[in-house]
This record gives structure tokens, sequence and C-alpha cells, in this order.
């Protein structure tokens, strides 16, 4: 058996070495020390950091074997991870005694002893090497490149990207200790929020969650047409409370819904793209959310429990755009039929009381404005609690199913190791990309990025958004979904929230700015329109003069003219944009990890599975559209309930129109009504607008309803 399985109950008790046996001790009292020092121990962030990464990195350099001459060698290995977990905890005692012994003995803000730069060198070479051991080799370059930027590289660029260059020491210095480094906000996010849900994730997996979650769907989902497909997409949404992550969902749900989508009818590719493209959205599901809320949060300082609420209506639209593109599929080739629907009441029962209660627990907690951390630690106990009250129910019903699943020391133990296990990956690479970050943040290069995006579009919104999605589609080829995200948003998302702030400034341009302060900022721009600034102008002059402003400057003009709270709600969009553009990489081809797992499940062509996967998920294109250019996230509910249910409306047409057919064949005059409804739903808040394009729209489903009665399946090829 190969090492990444040695984290596991599942292997014959033959596999149960010694180092095994103190590795999986070591696991589980890692979860636990996770959940204890983020519930009830007031530990220094940068010790946590450390610790966090230290042990991961223990875990990583045994589980992903080193290759030395094409052979691995366990005791180097054992060696290599120890080194690297007391290089962690070397550095960060050390921090004191480098501010306080240099200062007073040279004067300089700090110098290293030859057990520092041995400790410092060993953490960025682990970091180096165990992203490349978990993701492949684009981390490792983008660090090495990092580095030289910062250390030599910078100075011989041009333009804005030119940056002075710094000593060693003081790389090595900022790489360790700066908030943006290794043990930062990236390694703060990951241990006191990414590693809880991780652990939170692997109690519900273990407690039956995913049985429940493929019972309750068959419930809802399971006795319309098409019912096999609607479960998979309810369910991958369910499922992606728990994970968060594409890949996995595919893996978990997959092995039950392709066979069952394909049992009713549906073809291999389609199967595993609609599979594909659901767990993709698990990502977008709240609570979870991947790793990417917590990263938001942290960035934006916006809490964490808002990110969730605004993103709901979305994750809806997502998911109903995947429903849509099953309905069209069910009915045109009238499949989805005849399957076998039949469901366990016991592990519905059972599954309502471990999965629906603790993730309604840690929701309220949640909404209640405690940290993501508590939530996570108290839904992990009301879980522990449940099962157990399971057990005595199903003692007195007679169920073995409710039994089944209690959270005994074995099951807790095996959750552990779930949780730790799935975190492995995330934790490594959050650490990691802190080297990138820093290197970013001390160079200011993000600002060379917002300044070339900015020149780009041309304060185009659209163009803007274009160029992010095809750069986050270029990135998230060789990196995860969450590390695009988190890169992409350090680069681009000032450049996006800025263009936004612009719209309101155009808005103020085109009324005059009456107060003398705010006009005097454009005193600086080289324009003839500046004449203008106080009586008013048209809209495309606005546009001009704003186009014609120096990025310093409209980086000082911004807060002026616009409110805090716009500011905060544009940055917010920019983010949510970047995160849900950053999900296309799993279903889109060429390289679509998602898409290829469902693939291997259904045995259908991989290049053609990822064409289906990214037809199925257009609505991570749509739904970001809809963040800049409407109030989705930003408006009242009112507001945002009117723009998700006429945006349903525009998205079905949109499907519609890709797939030449609605609920029958389209007639000629179809199309137009289609076109023009589309676009009058997406009009935002005109409720004439909308109103006329729904009946629109409307109208094509109910007279391609009435013609399928004569309409021929097999004429389709």
């Amino acid at each position: 058996m190969t090492r990444e399985h040695w984290l596991s109950f599942d292997e014959p008790s033959s596999d149960f070495t010694g180092l095994r046996w103190v590795l999986i001790c070591l696991a589980v009292f890692f979860a636990v020390w996770h959940v204890v020092t983020n519930l009830l121990i007031n530990e220094p962030p940068i010790w946590q950091n450390a610790i966090h990464f230290g042990g991961f990195a223990f875990l990583t350099s045994i589980i992903f074997p080193s290759k030395i001459f094409g052979r691995s060698f366990l005791m180097v290995d054992v060696i290599y991870g120890l080194v690297v977990a007391l290089s962690a905890c070397w550095v960060v005692a050390a921090e004191a005694r480098i501010y306080e012994d240099t200062l007073a003995i040279t004067g300089q803000s700090w110098q290293f002893n030859v057990v520092d730069w041995v400790a410092g060198l060993v953490l960025i070479f682990a970091a180096f090497d165990f992203s490349r051991r978990v993701s492949g080799w684009v981390i490792p370059v983008l660090i090495v490149l990092a580095i030289s930027y910062i250390l030599f590289l910078g100075e011989y660029l041009p333009g804005v990207f030119r940056t002075a260059s710094l000593p060693l020491d003081d790389v090595l210095f900022r790489t360790i200790y700066n908030d943006e480094g290794l043990f930062g906000i990236l390694a703060n996010i990951s241990s006191s929020n990414i590693a809880l849900f991780m652990i939170f994730g692997g109690f519900l997996v273990v407690s039956g969650a995913s049985d429940f979650v493929i019972e309750i769907s068959k419930v809802v989902a399971g006795r319309i047409r098409g019912g096999a497909a609607f479960v998979a997409v309810l369910s991958s949404a369910l499922t992606g409370t728990i994970s968060g992550s594409a890949v996995a969902n595919t893996a978990s749900t997959g092995v039950i819904t392709i066979p069952l989508m394909k049992a009713s009818g549906f073809r291999g590719r389609f199967a595993a793209g609609i599979e594909a493209a659901s767990s993709t959205g698990g990502q977008v599901m709240p609570p979870i959310m991947g790793a990417g809320a917590f990263v938001m949060a942290s960035y934006t300082s916006i809490p964490y429990a808002t990110i969730v609420a605004v993103s709901v209506i979305p994750a809806f639209l997502y998911f109903l755009s995947v429903a849509f593109v099953v309905r069209i599929e069910a009915v045109k080739h009238r499949v989805g039929e005849g399957v076998d629907m039949s469901i366990s009441r016991a592990k519905i029962y059972a599954g309502g009381l471990t999965f629906v209660i603790p993730l309604g627990v840690m929701i309220y907690l949640l909404m209640a404005g405690v940290t993501p951390s508590f939530a996570a630690s108290g839904a992990i106990g009301v879980l522990i609690g449940a099962s157990w009250i399971s057990w005595l129910i199903g003692q007195v019903v007679g169920s073995q199913d409710m039994q089944s699943n209690v959270m005994n020391i074995k099951r807790i133990c095996e959750a552990c190791l779930f949780g730790v296990r799935g975190g492995v990956l995330t934790a490594v690479l959050m650490v990691s990309i802190g080297v990138i970050n820093n290197a970013i943040v001390t160079s200011g290069i993000g600002n060379g990025f917002s300044l070339m995006i900015a020149q780009w579009s041309q304060g185009s919104l659209v163009i803007a958004i274009l160029l992010i999605g095809l750069a986050s589609l270029v990135l998230g080829m060789g990196l995860p979904v969450t590390a695009a995200y988190i890169i992409m948003a350090i680069l681009c998302a000032p450049a996006l929230a800025g263009i936004l702030a612009d719209t309101m400034i155009v808005q103020q341009l085109m009324v005059g700015l009456t107060d003398p302060a705010q006009s005097a900022l454009f005193m600086l721009v080289d324009s003839p329109l500046v004449a203008k600034v106080a009586t008013g102008m048209t809209e495309q002059e606005a546009w001009s003069l704003v186009a014609a402003v120096p990025f310093e400057v409209a980086m000082t003009l911004r807060p002026v003219l616009v409110d805090v709270e716009s500011l905060t709600a544009f940055l917010l969009i920019a983010h949510l944009i970047i995160f849900w553009l950053s999900q296309d990489s799993n279903v889109t081809p060429p390289v679509c990890l998602a898409a290829f797992t469902a693939a291997g499940i259904a045995k259908s062509p991989p290049m053609a599975t990822g064409f289906q996967a990214w037809r199925a998920a257009k609505g991570l294109y749509i739904v970001p559209l809809l963040f800049a250019y409407t109030p989705l996230i930003t408006g009242s509910i009112d507001e945002m309930l009117r723009i998700g249910l006429f945006s349903l409306f525009g998205i079905y047409a949109i499907n519609v129109i890709i797939s030449r057919f609605a609920e029958g064949p389209l007639a000629v005059w179809h199309w137009p009504l289609l076109i023009g409804g589309a676009v009058l739903c997406f009009m935002p808040l005109d409720w004439l607008m909308n109103l006329a394009g729904a009946s629109c729209i409307s109208l094509v489903i109910f007279s391609t309803h009435k013609q399928n009665q004569f309409f021929d399946p097999s004429s389709i090829p």
C-alpha cells in the first residue's frame, strides 16, 4: 500500500506498522490540538501558525514521499519532516531574541545567527518542496520567481514592475515574520478556520452525512423526469457544505450518482459533466465555500457571516442553472425514468440528527457573530451528542441504521484522521503561498498589475472581468482553485474594485462637484475637461476624464469621492467575482480535474466530458456579471430576491438558446422571444421590463410543452 493511505483505519491490520500507529496517534492529537487551541487556549497567532505548519509538514513528508533517484526512503522523510517542524518552532522562539539582541549589540534592525539562517532557509525550501509534492510545479516556480523578484530580479525589469532589490537577510526576515509572510495572515486563516472546518467535515462524513445527502436527494428529486441527474445536482450542493472541494465531491457522490444517471438513460459524458459541474458548485455553496470565504473575510475585513449570507442566492442561481441543463436534456431525449429510487428512512432520520442539527447550529452561531472556528468547534460537539441520541432512538425502535454511526472513540479518531488528511493540501499551500504574498506586498507589484488591468480594460468592467477570467483559467490549470483565487485576488481585486468605484465617480462628475476641495483633486489631471468638473458633463466626457486620472491620483481620489460603505461593497464584489471565476478550472478544458475525475467514474472521454461540464457550469460566468451590474449582493433583501427570481428566467433562456430546445423543439418565432426575454429579465430592478421578459420566456415554455407530444426524440442525432 502507498503512504497516502496511512492516515486511515480502512486497511488490513497487517499493514499497521509501529510507525504508522505513531503517525495515526500524532494526527489524531494534532486534530484535537486544533480544536482545543482555537476554542480554549489563547495562544499567540505566530506560535499557532508555526505549529500548524510544522505538524502538517511532518505529515506531508511521510505520506507524500520524496523521490531520490526514483526511490523513496522512509527514514529520510521522517528526519526531514522533523527538521522542518523544529525549524518552524525555532524561528518563532527566536523572534524576540533577534529584535532585542540585535538592537542592543549592533544597533541594526535585525541580525541572524547561524541557526537562524539554517532554520529560515529550511522553511523556505520546505514551502517549495512540499507544495511541489502536493500540487505539482506551479507553486514552487512562483515561489522561486517571487523570491528572485525582490532579491535581485526586480531592478532589471522595466516600467511599473521595476522594484529595488533587498539584501538576503531582509528577504528572509520579511518572508518569515511579516504579516503577509509564511506565518502571517494566510497561515492564520488555515490554522484557525480552515483546519476546524476540515475536521468538522470529517465528523460529518464519518457520521453518515453522505448517506443522508443521497437519500434526501432521492426524496426531493428522485420522482421527476431526469430525477437521477437532479439527485446529483442536489447531493453535490449539500455535500459542498461538507468538503468545499470539487474533486472530493465528485469522487464521493459521483460513484453513486453517475451510475444512476447512466442507468436512467443519460449519456456517460453528460452524466459525468453534470456531476463535475454540480460538485464545482459545492465550493460556492454556503456555509463553508471551500477556503475562499475565510480568505475573503480576512482580506476585505467583512464578517464571514456576511459573506456567507450574500452568497446564498447566487449559489441557488448556479445550481438551478445546472438543473435547467438536466431538465432540457431529459425532455429532449426522453430519458431519466425507470430507475429504482428506493430510500432508507432510517438513514434519513439518523442523518436528520447528525447532519441537519449540527449544520443548523453552526449556521446559527455564524449568524450570531461568533468566530468561524468557535462555530465549527461547537458544531462538532453537537454532532457527537446528536449521534448518541440517534443511537438511543435506534435502541428503542430497533433500527440498526440509526445505531451504526454513533460517534464512539474509534469513530471520533476516524473523523479526526479524515479531517487532517483532507487538510494537508490546503495547509501546505496556504502557508507556502505566504512566500508569494510577501513578495507581492513588499515589492508593490500588485499596484503594477492593477495599473495594467486598468490600462488594458480602459475602464470597461466587462473587459476587466474577461481578463481576470482568462488569467484565472490559465492559473487554475496548474493550481488548486483556492490557491488560484488567492493569487488573483491579491493582484487583481484592487483594480476591479477601483473600476467599480469609478462608476460612482462618473455619476458625480455628470452632476458636477460643488465642493471645492473635491474639485481641486482633479487639478493634477492633464485634460481640458477639468474645467467642467464643477458644472457637470456628459457621461462620455466623465469617463474620458476618469481614464485620464493617473493611477496614484486615483488611489487618493476614490476614498474622498466614494463613501466607505460603498468602497467596502465594491471590494466584496471584486473578490466574489474573482472567487467565482477561479472555479472554472475545475470544468474548463484542457485541464479540468473535477471533470476528469467524473470521466474516470463514467468511463467517458475526458475532454468531451470537460466540454459537457463547461456547458453545464455556465453559471460561473453569468452570476459574476450579475455581481458587477446589479445589486444582487449589495441591495436589500427584496431587491436581491427580485434580481434572483428574474435572473432565473434569463438563465433558463440562455440554456435553451445553447441547447436549441426548451420543453420541446423551437420554432422560428421562439428565438426573438428568448433573446429579448433574456435581455429584459437581466435589466436590474425594472418591474415592467422584467415581467415582460419573464412573460416572453414563459410563452416559449408553454408553447414548446404543447408541441412536445408530437416530437420524435429519435430525430435528434
